[in-house]
């Protein structure tokens, strides 16, 4: 069995590489790059047979039985054939979809938690807690040499709102109800968490009419590009707060602004950006109500990932079905 891994990071390319070769000893990884990329340079992966491969071309093309990757290049699909099915390296996989030469025909499967989840909910949980307890304005009274109590609302008055209750989505919705938050969800359809609002279909604004913190943890798709513009941001509580961990393109970044700008947002913290990096000059690096962090939330755990794509694979190669298949149409 050969395995192909495209990955924009050599280092990342070889540690996928060894971690599906350990784990299916049957399989032969190698890692795949554009050929005058910056690392594309034919040299040994890791100890094992695997290699970094040079796009051969249409007329030499390389052979896999399946692929791992993110971002994958158009040349990618054009040069290695044979392929039952693409796994992504993330839980999202709109980086794949936007690729115009992916084929049609070709099984696309995302990772489910593979360590991220507790990242996810660590992330968003200290968000929420510095929040409301009211960190930065301690921080601003120290600088000042004041001191001075700030006493927090009443808990069941700061409404924590998640908007996706996906894998990882419910395990934030879970992690901050544990805190006693009063956490309120939403998902296209009816979703039952435990200590947790659910609110679905039509019931968007009532459910964010509730939001004094507004976590974003849906899938980029075709129905929620530019999903958070300034009419959504109008029916947030005025001061709310906005967290954005899942993609940048949710966000109408001129109407986010807009929004900081007039007071009607307090605050957002934002992990993801529609360009990555984040520009040099862009406003969100020096606004006073802007956190940033560098799409850093819930990063791959490449062992643990690689265990459940292996899983996955032995599970295909031997005719049963798994969990994680993306409906194309659907975008997830």
């Amino acid at each position: 069995m050969r395995v192909a891994v495209t990955h924009p990071n050599a280092e990342t390319r070889a540690r996928w590489c060894a971690e599906i070769e350990a784990r299916l000893p049957d399989a032969r990884a190698f890692g795949w790059m554009p050929a005058g990329s910056e690392d594309a340079a034919p040299a040994a992966a890791h100890a094992s047979s695997a290699t970094n491969a040079r796009a051969p071309g249409p007329a030499n093309p390389l052979s896999a039985d399946y692929a791992i990757g993110w971002r994958p290049a158009g040349a990618f699909f054009r040069s290695v054939r044979g392929l039952k099915a693409f796994f992504s390296t993330g839980a999202g996989v709109d980086h794949v979809l936007d690729e115009p030469s992916y084929p049609a025909d070709l099984p696309l499967i995302r990772l489910e938690d593979a360590g991220m989840a507790q990242q996810m909910a660590e992330y968003c949980s200290y968000e929420v807690i510095r929040l409301y307890h009211h960190r930065a304005r301690y921080a601003a009274q120290q600088r000042a040499g004041t001191w001075h109590e700030i006493q927090p609302v009443p808990r069941e008055n700061f409404g924590v709102g998640v908007l996706g209750l996906g894998v990882l989505g419910t395990a934030v919705a879970r992690s901050l109800a544990g805190f006693g938050y009063p956490v309120r969800g939403y998902a296209r359809s009816p979703r039952e968490v435990a200590g947790v609002s659910g609110f679905s279909g039509d019931a968007l604004p009532a459910f964010l009419s509730g939001c004094q913190v507004l976590i974003l943890m849906v899938p980029l798709t075709a129905q929620t590009t530019d999903m958070v513009d300034r009419r959504l941001l109008a029916l947030l509580p005025a001061g709310a707060h906005l967290v954005n961990v899942a993609r940048g393109g949710l966000v109408v970044e001129e109407d986010l602004l807009a929004a900081l700008d007039s007071g009607r947002l307090g605050g957002a913290t934002l992990d993801v950006f529609r360009r990555e990096p984040l520009p040099a000059g862009h406003a969100f690096w020096t606004h006073p109500k802007v956190r940033i962090t560098p799409h850093v939330a819930a990063i791959t755990l490449v062992a643990e990932s690689a265990r459940q794509v292996a899983d996955k694979i032995d599970r295909l190669e031997r005719g049963l079905p798994v969990s994680g298949v993306v409906e194309r149409g659907r975008g997830y």
